[in-house]
């Protein structure tokens, strides 16, 4: 059932002015407590089609609750997706500027570079490493607008999924040369070990979360295009950071990933 006419892009309008103005505001659920997720979705792609109007471009997609630990948690059975834009991809050698962010966090996560188009609803984990040129390993710098990081399911996917800026490591490996469903990972914060994991942790295999979100994107009639990168799920909690700190995830078998905060 859509929303009344309006409504949407009042949302849309209410979301991109706290993610402009770096601003923390009461989650949408608040004042719509009957939202549902398909209602969601559809705030969310009315979001990133106003940023696409303003120029931006979609680059791929973002991966969240791909634990089975956290679904369980929430109460929910499956994971959720938002869209990465050319303006939250940040080159490892630069630092990232903290006052662009309103409270964020940093987790590991790996990268699938896609080389081939890819749609549908019965696509399989095999099917996406046949189109993956190479995984690579990723920080993703979540930032929800909404106060204390407190929300609804509902209210983090019509905020695209707690968006904000990622980075890809260097080390890009051929999917068949490595087992990507057992990578070891730890992240530091200035050289202290903050947290550890396994890439098991995003739904026992990254590939299969990454064919969860074609087959969902299927649903809409939509799918992964060549050159998309996709961000496959945490494979560990996320630590918040402030101005000066470094982070750095350490994958095995994939090399690292760091950025600086100034």
């Amino acid at each position: 059932m859509s929303l009344l006419q309006g409504t949407e892009q009042e949302i849309v309008n209410y979301l991109l002015a706290a993610e402009k103005n770096k601003l923390e505001v009461e989650k949408i659920t608040t004042s719509y407590p009957t939202l549902s997720f398909e209602q969601a979705y559809e705030i969310q792609q009315k979001l990133i089609e106003q940023k696409e109007q303003k120029g931006l471009r979609r680059i791929g997609v973002k991966l969240g609750l791909t634990s089975k630990a956290k679904q369980e948690m929430m109460g929910v059975h499956e994971a959720i997706y938002g869209y990465l834009m050319d303006d939250m991809l940040v080159p490892e050698w630069e630092p990232v500027p903290f006052s662009s962010f309103i409270h964020p966090k940093a987790e590991p996560e790996i990268a699938f570079l896609i080389n081939e188009d890819i749609q549908g609803t019965s696509v399989t984990a095999e099917d996406i490493l046949k189109v993956t040129k190479y995984v690579a390993p990723a920080i993703e710098i979540i930032d929800s607008r909404y106060l204390d990081f407190k929300f609804t399911l509902v209210d983090v996917i019509a905020d695209n999924c707690s968006s904000a800026k990622f980075i890809v490591g260097s080390k890009w490996v051929s999917p068949d040369a490595l087992n990507q469903k057992e990578i070891g990972v730890y992240m530091s914060k200035n050289s202290q070990v903050a947290t550890t994991g396994s890439s098991a942790a995003v739904l026992g295999d990254p590939a299969a979360a990454v064919a969860w979100a074609v087959n969902k994107l299927g649903e809409t009639d939509r799918g992964l295009k060549k050159g998309d990168i996709v961000l496959s799920g945490a494979i560990t909690e996320a630590i918040s950071f402030q101005p000066g700190d470094t982070i750095l995830a350490q994958f095995a078998e994939l090399g690292s990933v760091s950025f600086t905060s100034k």
